[in-house]
């Protein structure tokens, strides 16, 4: 009877560390697969990205007011339409030079 037993208690035994055997390698093919998921996902950027970050947005909100009101000045004191719209183009290629020169924080 003991015999009996002992062989009952051997098979479950084994049988329970094959199960548990058979788990951690579902475990593991799992940890694998998603640290390979992470790796190739891309990670998105919290926050604001670009070239416009570089500036508040009460800084934005001035250049973009001043350059309206630069242009309604063109528009409004200069009577010749070749030379508003000469001074229009020289403004908006200008525009990123001053910008940079009044704002840059890099002093």
């Amino acid at each position: 009877m003991s015999k009996e037993r002992a062989r009952r208690r051997e098979a479950r035994q084994a049988q329970l560390e094959a199960e548990r055997d058979a788990r951690l390698r579902r475990v593991a093919r799992r940890e694998r697969r998603r640290a390979l998921v992470r790796r190739l996902t891309p990670r998105l950027r919290r926050g604001r990205t670009g070239r416009l970050v570089r500036h508040t947005r009460g800084e934005r909100a001035a250049i973009v007011l001043l350059t309206g009101l630069a242009l309604v000045a063109i528009w409004s004191f200069v009577d010749d339409l070749a030379l508003r719209l000469a001074l229009v183009v020289l403004l908006l290629l200008v525009l990123p030079a001053i910008v940079v020169i009044a704002l840059d924080r890099r002093t």
